[in-house]
């Protein structure tokens, strides 16, 4: 464990915990000094098996379902950890619904709706409910996102429009913020092993000649894996990016260049 990264006092929470992305985050969090709250939608399960990786570098862990699209369940929930756990000084959103590449041209606008109420709705909810307990900790927020902001990937709409208002909330945050010495960072994710990706293998979205083909077209000839993410997550949500906010870093290979 290092020392002096993250505050003793409080948790770190982390929406989307038990993805394969977020599960990481949470173990690397916990190597880097924190407890941590995490949250889950659909697989408890998953959720579990985050906290037991948590457990395993000598930190506690705790594990809820939420649905982030639920206001009043979403402020009861960041109320009743930071008074259980002594404050909150970090929030890590890696939540997001799965997203099939469909064009902008076949996407009917409920799925949109569905999507932007999932994901930006959702951010926005924790954002909101978090503030207070982040402004008393002097904490911070990093924000899983995608590097298709920067490099558009034809079909990703669903993932890129809802992300983009992730993004602008992350930045308004860090704007006003910082003041109350809360910082806002995001980290945008190109084709990462895990998570999302094989899960649209799995439903057929995608296959090995795709995930061949992004490698093949990234600078570094490979796709990423979640430690790529969960290491940049923890440098910008710790002292070591003290002097950082309203940043994004591409966890891409140099997809995005």
């Amino acid at each position: 464990m290092a020392d002096g990264l993250f505050p003793q006092k409080g948790v770190a929470i982390v929406i989307g915990g038990s993805g394969g992305v977020g599960a990481e985050i949470c173990r690397v969090l916990a190597r880097d000094g924190c407890d941590v709250a995490l949250t889950y939608f659909s697989s408890e399960e998953r959720a579990r098996n985050a906290a037991k990786l948590v457990e395993g570098e000598g930190r506690q862990a705790v594990c809820r379902r939420l649905n982030i699209e639920d206001a009043d369940d979403v402020r009861s929930y960041v109320d009743s950890i930071a008074a259980d756990h002594g404050g909150v000084h970090t929030l890590i959103y890696a939540a997001g619904p799965l997203v099939p590449l469909i064009h902008l041209s076949r996407i009917e606008p409920d799925l949109m709706r569905k999507h932007l109420m999932q994901d930006t709705f959702g951010f926005f909810n924790v954002v909101r409910w978090a503030l207070p307990h982040l402004r008393a900790s002097r904490g911070s927020i990093v924000a899983c996102q995608t590097a298709a902001h920067i490099r558009y990937a034809s079909a990703d709409a669903l993932s890129v429009v809802p992300k983009a208002g992730v993004n602008a909330i992350m930045k308004g945050v860090a704007k006003e913020e910082g003041r109350f010495g809360v910082r806002a960072n995001g980290v945008a994710l190109g084709i990462i092993e895990t998570g999302q990706h094989s899960e649209l293998t799995k439903l057929g979205y995608i296959n090995d000649t795709y995930m061949k083909a992004a490698a093949k077209n990234t600078p570094l000839q490979r796709n990423g894996h979640a430690i790529d993410v969960a290491e940049a997550v923890s440098f910008l949500a710790s002292s070591r990016a003290g002097f950082i906010s309203g940043q994004m870093i591409c966890i891409d290979g140099g997809y995005s260049v």
